[in-house]
């Protein structure tokens, strides 16, 4: 089985950043599947283009035996507004439809692209008529709704082109993967897509990882260099965007000032330097701000805190996703700290693996936080939950395996 991942976001090797493909692929590998992937050179945690390939147009590598990856040029504006996140999107396009003619040499039996942005389904469009080739469509965040919730895009005749661009590539794919049951009933319900085109297999936890180092590693050393004995720990890992609306954990931040609560926010985006000003304005000695770091070193965070924060900006479209880090707390056995409503707020309140707080009401955060100062076991519980939980429904390995069976239809 010879697959062709168009996956713009496909993760160096110990990148930070969500490594659902990265994953994923290995599972195929080892499955025996053989996989080639289109993938963009810039880096979108930092918004920055590797040395090793400023000037080139494209750049093959073996990510490992049986998976192959092909940089393709990404337009480095990516983080400066929305014209240029817009050009980035394009010129992946672009890149990745070249890349697919003329520098793929092996026959594929399917394509499989990965959305957002929703614009690459232009290239899986393309390359499957060239090819002769079916390609499935994977639907991580609804686009446009998102985009337009959150106010990065808010011109009419792009937003006209993005509904007649997304019915297009949903009539031509072969199937559509959602990872959430909200994304299936948004598409059959509110878009007409063919119930029967719709499959789920949604993000899920990486016990790779986390396994080896519940067995092995010992977070207290990292809580006494980060100076966080006898503090309660809540960590977010991820974005600091506008999505990610961080401001948020500030506000409640200023509010537990005197209590044992630290939090640590982890990785980078376009609001981290605004917030790390505001956190300094605000003189919050609560809050610290960490770089990203690989995947692995994530987990050691996670292990050495208390609670896992996942967080975004109050939207509708908000209510209908997965966040990939719930799944990363779950299966190193902590509680959630869930700022999202929808169906991530009915994942753990049936897990019973953490607690929902309202989005952008500090007052919530500080009241429900305050919970778990008082009942101090009630956080090791709920951790313990969250990963049986997750051990059961969301194991990435079992799913990846799933997935395949999908695609080997096209065999």
């Amino acid at each position: 089985m010879r697959i062709l991942l168009i996956h713009q976001y496909f993760l160096e090797k110990d990148d930070p950043g969500g490594s659902r493909f990265n994953e994923m692929t290995k599972v195929w590998v080892a499955a025996r599947a053989e996989v080639t992937v289109l993938a963009g050179m810039l880096n979108y945690v930092k918004g920055q283009k590797p040395e090793k390939y400023r000037g080139k147009a494209f750049h093959r590598s073996l990510y490992q035996p049986g998976l192959e990856v092909i940089r393709c040029s990404v337009s480095q504006h990516y983080n400066t507004n929305f014209a240029g996140r817009l050009w980035a999107y394009f010129s992946f396009v672009l890149s990745a439809l070249w890349a697919g003619l003329f520098k793929c040499k092996w026959k594929y039996q399917v394509i499989l692209v990965s959305s957002p942005p929703l614009f690459v389904g232009i290239t899986a469009i393309l390359l499957s008529l060239f090819k002769r080739v079916p390609f499935v469509f994977e639907v991580r965040d609804l686009w446009p709704e998102s985009a337009i919730d959150t106010g990065v895009v808010t011109n009419k005749t792009i937003i006209r082109l993005s509904y007649w661009l997304e019915k297009l590539i949903y009539r031509r794919a072969a199937l559509i993967n959602v990872l959430t049951p909200a994304f299936k009933t948004a598409l059959v319900e509110k878009k007409g897509v063919d119930p029967e085109k719709v499959i789920f297999i949604p993000n899920a936890a990486d016990f790779s990882i986390s396994d080896e180092l519940l067995n092995s590693y010992d977070p207290r050393s990292l809580r006494e260099e980060l100076d966080l004995n006898g503090k309660f720990v809540i960590t977010y890992v991820g974005a600091h965007g506008v999505a990610n609306h961080l401001i948020q954990v500030l506000y409640a931040a200023e509010q537990l000032q005197d209590s044992a609560v630290q939090f640590l926010l982890i990785g980078d985006g376009m609001q981290k330097k605004w917030l790390m000003e505001q956190a300094q304005q605000r003189k919050l000695t609560n809050v610290k701000f960490i770089d990203p770091v690989p995947k692995k070193e994530v987990f050691k965070y996670i292990l050495a805190s208390d609670m896992g924060a996942s967080v975004l900006k109050k939207v509708d479209t908000f209510k209908t996703i997965y966040s990939n880090k719930t799944f990363d707390y779950m299966s190193c056995k902590k509680p959630v700290l869930l700022a999202i409503d929808g169906v991530s707020r009915e994942l753990v309140e049936t897990a019973d693996c953490g607690i929902y707080v309202e989005p952008e009401n500090p007052q919530d955060w500080t009241a429900k936080i305050s919970k778990y100062l008082r009942q101090s076991g009630r956080a090791k519980q709920q951790g313990e939950n969250g990963y049986l939980y997750a051990k059961a429904h969301f194991d990435r390995g079992q799913l990846a395996l799933k997935y395949l069976e999908y695609l080997n239809q096209f065999h």
